[in-house]
């Protein structure tokens, strides 16, 4: 018996995958189950495309930060329309009760998804774009890879390396010198778990380049504005040149 057919408006008419034949239930055929998944996915895919096209991503940054661009460097890569708003934190702007709508905890980035729907954590908002597309592996070991190397970056490697380029950024380098002296250990401590990854694989997670590379890179490739000497890690520095050859790549200053 031929499989029914499932017509969606314009769409083109599919197998149905199940259907009565009186009190009889007849299971689909491979063929049929096959054709049903590709129309959905093509269905989802379109429905984010014209999500994404009516309700244009909205992120609110201060563009001096790493973790801001992040989200910028993987919504450019993954070639999604986005508008940045800045909110200068130097001025509290993220402290004000419009922005504590958006993130109570009062930091950026915080990427609005769709009106009045937002996301904040950078690494959560590099999760949420990045599931579902080469960025994010499909593999379940490679995939806690990823999510290994950024609890990582948020551990052992922002609260040192970010920190003190934010310190000196902000002309406060001098206010704080004994407090950028403690964090040189540890956060040379963080480089050298990297180079010593780096030293035999190209990339972080699934040998290819990830979410993982991006949150780590994001200020790893400007540590030497926090005073920390990249040229002692030759192949951290083999890796941000890879990095940066990944296509639709940005810099930090753009």
């Amino acid at each position: 018996m031929p499989c029914p057919t499932i017509n969606r408006g314009r769409e083109t008419a599919l197998p149905c995958p199940l259907y009565h034949s009186g009190a009889a239930e007849i299971d689909i055929t491979r063929q049929c189950y096959n054709n049903l998944q590709t129309s959905l996915f093509l269905n989802s895919a379109f429905s984010v495309f014209s999500a994404v096209k009516k309700n244009m991503f909205k992120l609110y940054e201060y563009s001096r930060s790493g973790n801001c661009y992040k989200i910028c460097l993987l919504l450019t890569q993954l070639n999604l329309p986005f508008d940045r708003i800045e909110i200068d934190i130097l001025k509290g702007e993220s402290r004000t009760p419009d922005f504590l709508l958006k993130n109570p905890n009062g930091r950026i980035p915080v990427l609005e998804i769709e009106p009045d729907k937002f996301l904040f954590e950078s690494n959560a908002i590099m999760f949420y774009l990045s599931e579902g597309t080469e960025f994010f592996p499909s593999d379940k070991f490679e995939r806690a890879q990823v999510m290994q190397w950024l609890f990582f970056e948020q551990y052992s490697h922002e609260p040192f390396i970010a920190t003190s380029r934010f310190w000196y950024m902000t002309g406060k380098a001098e206010e704080y010198q004994e407090a950028l002296q403690q964090k040189q250990a540890p956060g040379y401590a963080a480089l050298g778990v990297m180079e010593q990854h780096l030293a035999n694989n190209d990339f972080f997670a699934g040998d290819r380049y990830t979410i993982a590379d991006i949150g780590l890179f994001a200020y790893t490739h400007v540590a030497g504005e926090g005073g920390f000497d990249l040229t002692r890690f030759p192949a951290i520095q083999t890796w941000i040149d890879r990095v940066k050859s990944q296509p639709r790549y940005i810099s930090v200053k753009q």
